[in-house]
């Protein structure tokens, strides 16, 4: 079990008001600096989403953030996953919203069904070991982090178990630093084209950490490379990639980058609660 959280109560859901006054004037913040970005652009309003990466923040915390405005949200840890779900799912149902993998499974943790409730998306952005998998299932509805063909049919076989059908983006490392997971971008189009063949899952997108650099042509050439992949994936028309429209690409950082360079997701986590007490 990950250290920290044997010293947080991550199922927590008590907040003071001052905290939540934080999350919120910070979901706000991000929220404008997005709009910004895509006018600076030249982008459609709203063609970029916020998902708010929920590592080490409590159930409290995060529904903070969603009663701010968030409607997607991102785990690194299977752990977290596990620890948070049950909470997040019922104050989530008790606003009329769901957070689940599949509709039928959203519907059911609803007071009332209602074909029509709004839904928020739930990620994991963080690497997962295939024994981990079952943890995850069916409660987050993409899995941002697969990085090679080993991982998609395992994550293929429990979907296919389970009946339901996962997004899944494929992960590239685009910097080439080592210290970052993610598949060689030389490998990505015929890796996309794979993945998109298997049951049970749905190739949605591609995933990147921007380069740990201050120059930011180096970090916007990553960027750049991404999007050009996944237009080329797209133009190739293989069976199984034609949703493969995702470019989750842009941190508290570099967002704006990501942004000028074609992102559609942005994964804040600092800018919206704060540096965190564990890493």
């Amino acid at each position: 079990m990950t250290a920290y959280m044997d010293h947080k109560d991550l199922a927590n859901e008590i907040i003071d008001t001052e905290r939540t006054r934080q999350i919120a004037d910070g979901v706000h913040r991000v929220l404008d600096t997005i709009a910004q970005a895509e006018a600076d652009a030249g982008r459609k309003a709203g063609s970029v989403r916020l998902l708010a990466a929920t590592k080490t923040r409590d159930v409290g915390e995060i529904m903070a953030a969603i009663d701010a405005g968030v409607r997607m949200i991102g785990e690194n840890r299977p752990q977290e996953v596990v620890a948070k779900a049950a909470g997040l799912q019922r104050l989530c149902a008790e606003r009329g919203l769901s957070l689940s993998a599949t509709d039928a499974a959203a519907e059911q943790s609803l007071p009332t069904p209602n074909a029509n409730v709004a839904h928020i998306p739930f990620h994991l952005i963080g690497q997962l070991q295939a024994n981990k998998i079952g943890k995850v299932l069916p409660v987050v509805n993409t899995i941002e982090s697969v990085d090679s063909i080993d991982l998609a049919e395992k994550i293929s076989r429990r979907a296919v178990m389970h009946g339901i059908n996962v997004g899944v983006l494929l992960e590239v490392n685009e910097s080439g630093e080592a210290s970052k997971s993610g598949c060689d971008p030389a490998h990505a189009i015929l890796l996309a084209q794979r993945i998109g063949s298997l049951d049970g899952i749905e190739l949605q997108g591609l995933m990147t950490i921007g380069a740990h650099v201050d120059d930011e042509r180096t970090i916007r050439r990553g960027f750049a490379h991404l999007r050009k992949t996944r237009d080329q994936i797209l133009d190739a028309g293989a069976p199984g990639t034609e949703h493969c429209t995702e470019l989750s690409m842009g941190m508290t950082h570099d967002m704006a980058l990501a942004i000028a360079e074609g992102s559609t997701i942005v994964r804040v986590g600092t800018a919206i609660f704060g540096e965190r007490a564990f890493i």
